[in-house]
């Protein structure tokens, strides 16, 4: 399975501001059990992108 166009830019929108607060992006994964992008941000926040593009932060 691969991610959606829609987590893809997502993803890449995140990254890019992720960046531009000079946070580092320590993990990525593509959970294919539940179809979500998995993202680590520094050591605490935690990103989930759907496959609709939408982003929940944890």
């Amino acid at each position: 399975m691969e991610p959606t166009p829609e987590q893809l830019k997502s993803f890449y929108r995140l990254c890019v501001r992720t960046s531009n607060l000079f946070k580092t992006v320590e993990l990525t994964r593509f959970d294919t059990r539940t179809q979500r992008i998995v993202v680590l941000i520094g050591e605490t926040i935690q990103v989930e992108i759907l496959t609709n593009g939408e982003i929940i932060l944890q």
